[in-house]
């Protein structure tokens, strides 16, 4: 009992922290005279249920034990979600609560679909707070996947742990010490991206939005074209810049500020990251020349990696229609859709050291094929692999692939075409936000899909953000029992 006392009582204070974020919005309402109290409103009733939370699960002692750990990680990401769409449920917009609930939801897990059709023209204030709800998912997912998500042991995501207690008991001190050094690295860098966005041309209120969904690989942007509606070579290599380093494991971050200045190279997975955008830039610029794509070769080049940065990293920032390119490029964006980032970056995805274990994996079956009686000591990144690792990462890759057939198969049932199913299923699980096709393409947004279709990928959203398990485990009895 006092272990899901302390699961309410840290839902609480992160109610209170969502609570407070809205006055910034608020600001923006009194500043931009919006006529509306949306934001005040809904920063009362917030903080006020937070604290009710808190007043009523306080204990001398706070523990948390693997079942309520799992519990606490859906559950605070649910809550955030219902409690982040009350100012778009308030607003003069008039969202339905499928709606308010769709856009929450893409917000805090960094997937940046939206049913928003005119951003140009939307309040200053609800622009504010997509990047604010951005922002926050994408930092939240960071201190998880370094703290809570290795000790649950989902995916292979033990292997980055960082040194300290094993057990669940002793998680809380640990994740404080940890989130300290996070959020400043993560603060430092949003506001590096920012004033670069303000350097280069953006005025105030779009580089502080752009640099809150740019390090968080979540892509709200403040214009219906994107970061094509700036036109501005030098923007787009600063998103591109920082949308990397936004994708690379923070716990490289906490391990050279402590004392590995080389960990940048060292990495395996950073490596990886760094070959897989160089390929896949390389592939997309040679297909870009193959089609004479209506651009000069410094074009090519910018348009190539822009796109496949953004897509790759689940961040889903658009310049171009890649839709208009051909077929290929469909097939191979939604490819770069399932890869993603780096584990325990802000992006999203089946992640690249999943698919560099999966290839080790498959290298070791044939070397065993060929020399039947040898000894193969499996490594990754100076870390010796058991087999029992190497099952959980080819199951999570399994599992990832089947329920996205489930979930394309819903949005059919619901009303959708192919091609949108597939994509909006592609792009829910792998949280990147953009699909495919005239409904939800680079140029288009969820506002026209069924309300079921909305419910089926916010769930997709909350299973992809917490890498399935965290959620899927929660349904099963015998889980439950002690």
């Amino acid at each position: 009992m006092a272990a899901n006392k302390t699961v309410f009582f840290m839902i609480g204070i992160l109610l209170v922290v969502l609570g407070a974020s809205m006055l910034a919005p608020y600001a923006m309402q009194i500043v931009y005279n919006e006529n509306s109290h949306s934001f005040i409103s809904s920063s009362f009733v917030t903080i006020f249920i937070g604290i009710l939370f808190i007043l009523t699960n306080l204990e001398k002692e706070f523990k948390l034990n693997l079942k309520q750990t799992f519990l606490f990680s859906t559950l605070a990401w649910l809550m955030i979600a219902i409690f982040g769409s009350l100012p778009f449920l308030l607003s003069p917009k008039e969202f339905t609560f499928s709606e308010a609930f769709f856009e929450s939801m893409s917000g805090i897990t960094t997937t940046g679909a939206t049913i928003i059709t005119d951003l140009d023209n939307s309040p200053k204030s609800i622009l504010l707070w997509r990047a604010i709800m951005q922002w926050l998912g994408g930092i939240g997912i960071v201190v998880m996947a370094i703290t809570i998500l290795p000790l649950l042991k989902v995916g292979g995501m033990q292997l980055f742990k960082m040194e300290g207690p094993d057990s669940t008991e002793k998680i809380l001190p640990r994740t404080i010490e940890v989130a300290t050094i996070i959020i400043s690295t993560y603060l430092i860098l949003t506001l590096f991206c920012g004033f670069f966005y303000w350097l280069f041309g953006m005025s105030i209120f779009d580089s502080i939005s752009h640099a809150m969904t740019t390090i968080a690989t979540g892509g709200f942007s403040t214009h219906n074209d994107s970061i094509g509606y700036f036109k501005n070579s030098n923007i787009e290599v600063i998103a591109s810049i920082f949308i990397i380093l936004g994708s690379i494991p923070f716990i490289s971050y906490l391990k050279f500020v402590k004392g590995n200045k080389t960990i940048f190279f060292e990495d395996v997975q950073i490596r990886g990251l760094i070959y897989l955008l160089l390929i896949s830039i390389m592939i997309m610029f040679f297909y870009l020349l193959f089609i004479n794509y209506q651009s000069n070769f410094l074009d090519k080049i910018r348009i190539s990696s822009f796109n496949v940065i953004s897509i790759l990293s689940g961040t889903g920032y658009i310049t171009d229609d890649f839709g208009l390119w051909g077929k290929f490029s469909l097939i191979f964006f939604l490819f770069l859709m399932f890869i993603g980032g780096c584990a325990g970056s802000t992006a999203c995805g089946i992640k690249i050291f999943r698919l560099q274990m999966l290839f080790i994996f498959l290298t070791n079956q044939i070397k065993k094929l060929i020399y039947p009686n040898s000894i193969i000591i499996t490594k990754y990144n100076n870390q010796k692999i058991s087999d029992n690792f190497i099952n959980s990462v080819i199951i999570f890759i399994f599992s990832f692939l089947f329920i996205f057939l489930i979930i394309a198969m819903l949005l059919s049932i619901s009303g959708l075409d192919f091609l949108t199913a597939i994509s909006g299923a592609a792009s829910a699980i792998s949280n990147v936000g953009p699909g495919l096709g005239d409904m939800i393409g680079p140029n288009g947004n969820y506002k026209a899909i069924p309300d079921l279709s909305k419910w089926i990928l916010s769930i997709g959203m909350l299973l992809g953000r917490l890498e399935l398990f965290a959620v899927l485990v929660l349904f099963f009895p015998s889980f439950w029992r002690n």
